[in-house]
């Protein structure tokens, strides 16, 4: 677990099968570190880096806070959704005013999408044999 002699607001946030703990430094210089690499290192897409700022834009900190992140599971879009939602959590403890503007972006909300079990009898979740008329 990440440890900090610096005082730090934590968040955690999930989207499909990614998980992301989000560590928030107040009064920082604006770096955003996933799992010991740089943003524009971890994530090539430039859509994936604009999801990982919304919240900080939203809020108007992009610059003034510091982001420590580790990442876990799923692919890169999910892992970019969970870091949004993960840092949208810690600026809410860090101040609570930033609630309304926030949950009116919708990044407060966990999204509920997940992959659909596979079924018996099937190929997929929902992908049947296929038939052969003889």
């Amino acid at each position: 677990m990440y440890k900090s002699k610096k005082p730090y607001h934590y968040g955690t946030g999930r989207r499909k099968s990614s998980v992301a703990r989000v560590h928030l430094f107040p009064n920082g210089t604006g770096s955003v570190t996933i799992n010991g690499r740089e943003m524009d290192d971890y994530f090539g897409l430039e859509t994936l880096k604009l999801i990982v700022r919304q919240p900080l834009e939203t809020t108007g900190l992009i610059g003034k806070v510091d982001i420590v992140a580790t990442v876990s599971g799923g692919g890169v879009t999910g892992q970019a959704g969970a870091m949004r939602h993960g840092i949208s959590r810690a600026l809410l403890e860090m101040d609570a005013e930033y609630r309304p503007a926030l949950k009116a972006a919708g990044f407060l909300t966990r999204d509920p999408r997940m992959k659909e079990r596979k079924k018996y009898g099937l190929k997929a979740a929902r992908r049947a044999p296929q038939f052969s008329k003889r």
